[in-house]
């Protein structure tokens, strides 16, 4: 399984069209081969937090390259963030409880 931690602050002025673009891209990335799941969660202090698992390093990676994913991150870039940072990282071990 691949990890995705997606990292971001919105600028307070955009807002409103970041969050039309964003329940897009959770629609679209749903629809993907290989997806797993996505959450999202927002710090005290503003910071965003996204979470998405993909079953493989191929399906994770054709959801980054999805022309319209490629889209909103120019957006994300150009509009939307002051400031982001994303990790992509293979899960080394899971366990879980109860299974």
């Amino acid at each position: 399984m691949i990890i995705t931690v997606f990292r971001s602050r919105v600028k307070p002025e955009a807002q409103e069209e970041y969050g039309r673009w964003a329940a897009r891209m959770s629609e679209l990335a749903r629809q993907m081969p290989g997806y797993v799941s996505h959450k999202g969660f927002v710090a005290e202090d503003g910071e965003r937090v996204t979470i998405v698992e993909f079953e493989s390093e191929q399906t994770q990676r054709a959801w980054s390259l999805h022309p319209e994913h490629v889209d909103a991150k120019k957006k994300g870039r150009a509009s939307f963030y002051s400031e982001y940072r994303v990790q992509v990282c293979s899960v080394q071990r899971d366990s879980a409880f109860p299974k």
